[in-house]
Order: structure tokens, then sequence, then C-alpha cells
């Protein structure tokens, strides 16, 4: 083995040399600023034929989850799923998602946010302008999904037509809601109104999912052999609602159908390895169902649709 040694004199030499170096001016660099914590806007993906945008359109911080999710369960139980989950109990985040169907013929929107501002907003991030959309289909008449439609009498998408379901649009038409009546009702002229088993497009089918209001629809996309399901609200949190189908939550207007309809589509999405969008799941809000003897577990999803381009 070879040996590397100092002479006297290099020993020496690098002595002399060590306070020089240590006093060499450094560069001084401030500390990179804090940029804030962000989230994307959109999520773009193909889906066979089809070119599908889901909408980051707002989010926002709710304090005391249990008195909207798991209503008829103890708070020991609650607790024990929250922290099974690593989610806290005190608060959760709410997600708004609507999405953006290009099925190459018609830009289609499902559901509009809260307010013209968040639609418009995520919109613009994706590259997309109100005056675009074709097509505008509301899955339900609740605040969060029909907000985004006008502001002050204006209209927010004015090229556009209006779909929705017939069972839906007669229900809150008998209310006195002021959300429904101005926002919604203006439209009607403009509105057609779907069954379940309706087509708003060639690909784009319509779903009964009622409970969480008496006409909730999801929508089927299919496209080139690939499948997609729109689920609006029939779940609307990936582990208090999903995973424990039965428990009861503050916003589905009949808590027993609604149960109902979310045991029948988890099955279906489970047995069918069919991926879905959920408006309320942490966004980009795409994943798929799990089975779990009685219950059922959210996977959400990763790279399966970059390896569905038709």
């Amino acid at each position: 083995m070879t040996r590397f040694t100092l002479s006297r004199r290099q020993t020496l030499m690098t002595a002399l040399a060590a306070p020089f170096v240590a006093t060499l001016p450094q560069a001084v660099r401030a500390a990179a600023p804090m940029q804030g914590a962000a989230t994307p806007k959109f999520n773009r993906f193909k889906l066979g034929g089809f070119e599908v945008t889901a909408l980051l359109a707002g989010s926002r911080a709710v304090p005391d989850p249990q008195s909207i999710f798991g209503m008829n369960v103890s708070p020991e139980e609650f607790e024990t799923v929250s922290k099974a989950n690593y989610i806290p109990t005190d608060q959760a985040q709410f997600f708004f998602t609507p999405t953006v169907v290009n099925t190459g013929s018609e830009l289609i929107l499902f559901d509009t946010g809260l307010n013209p501002a968040g639609i418009t907003g995520a919109l613009a991030a994706a590259g997309y302008q109100p005056d675009q959309v074709d097509v505008v289909v509301l899955t339900h008449m609740h605040g969060d999904h029909i907000g985004g439609l006008s502001d002050g009498g204006t209209v927010t998408f004015p090229n556009a037509r209006y779909v929705t379901g017939r069972v839906e649009f007669d229900t809150w038409s008998k209310a006195d809601n002021d959300g429904f009546n101005g926002k919604v009702k203006p439209l009607a002229e403009q509105m057609s109104f779907m069954e379940g088993g309706g087509t708003v497009a060639s690909g784009v089918t319509a779903m009964e999912a009622f409970g969480h209001t008496p006409g909730h629809m999801a929508y089927m996309l299919e496209s080139a052999g690939h499948q997609l399901v729109l689920a609006a609200d029939f779940a609307n949190h990936y582990v208090w609602s999903l995973g424990y189908p039965d428990w009861e939550v503050k916003f589905d207007m009949d808590k027993s159908a609604a149960a109902t309809t979310r045991r029948k589509m988890l099955d279906m999405l489970a047995a069918d390895r069919v991926p879905f969008i959920g408006y309320h799941m942490p966004f980009p809000a795409m994943g798929y169902v799990e089975a779990r003897g009685e219950a059922f577990h959210y996977v959400p999803a990763s790279y399966q649709m970059m390896l569905t381009s038709g």
C-alpha cells in the first residue's frame, strides 16, 4: 500500500496559509423567502378520446368535523377511526372540485363551485375561458355546486346550455330557497332535464344517486373502452363517509337513502375497479374504491391515468 506523507516544508506552508484562507470574504446570501403553501388548481388527463380536467375551485378548513360526519357514532369511535387514518378530529379540510370534460366536440363543465371567482379562476389556470363552455351540468342544487352560475344576475357561462336531473329541479322548484331561486331558476328556459340513464353527450350518462339530495346525480364517462365516474357528493369525505357508508352526514337530506346509495355506488366502483372523481375528495380528487369487509377504503390515483390515453 502506498503511503502519502507531507514534507516538513509542505506542512509549514499549509500552516502559514490557514489564517489567510479563514479570513477570505464569503458570499453573503439572503435567506430564500417563504413562498406560502400552494396546491395546483387543476389536474388534466386523457380518458380514451376525452380530455378530463379536475378543477380546484376552492378549499377551506372546517372545525368540529363530527358535527358533520359520523353523527350517529360515538366520539370514541370517531377518534379511533380518525387516528388510524392519520387525520385530526378537531378540523377537516374541504375541497370543491368541478370537472371539465372535453369530448372533442363540446366542452362540458360539471358543477360550478361556490362562486364565480372560484370557478373562473380555476378555469383560467387550466387554460379555459367561461365563454368556451358549451354545457353546464348541475349534479344537484346545493350552494357549493350552483354558486358559480352567476353574479348579481350576470351569467358566468354566456354560451352554455344547462342540464340537470328532472327530480332534482322539480323538488327545488317547490322549495323556497334563495340560492336556487337566484342562480338556477333564471336559467330554466335554457335547461334540459335528465333521468337516470339519460345522456348529456355520447359517452356521458346520468346515474341516479339519490339521497344526498332528492334527485342527486352522478355521471359515467366512457370513451374508447375507458370509464370514469364523476361521483359528485354521494360520499363527501374519503374516510368518514366513503370508508364508513353507514355513518350519517349532516348535508345528506335523506340519510337512510344516502347510505343505501353510498353502498350501491361503492360496491359498483370496487367490483368494476372504475376510477372516480369525488367533488370533495382531497385534491386532485381522483381515486379507486377497495372493499374491506363491510367497509371500504379510498385508494388515491397515482399514475394510472397517464397510461390510459386510448
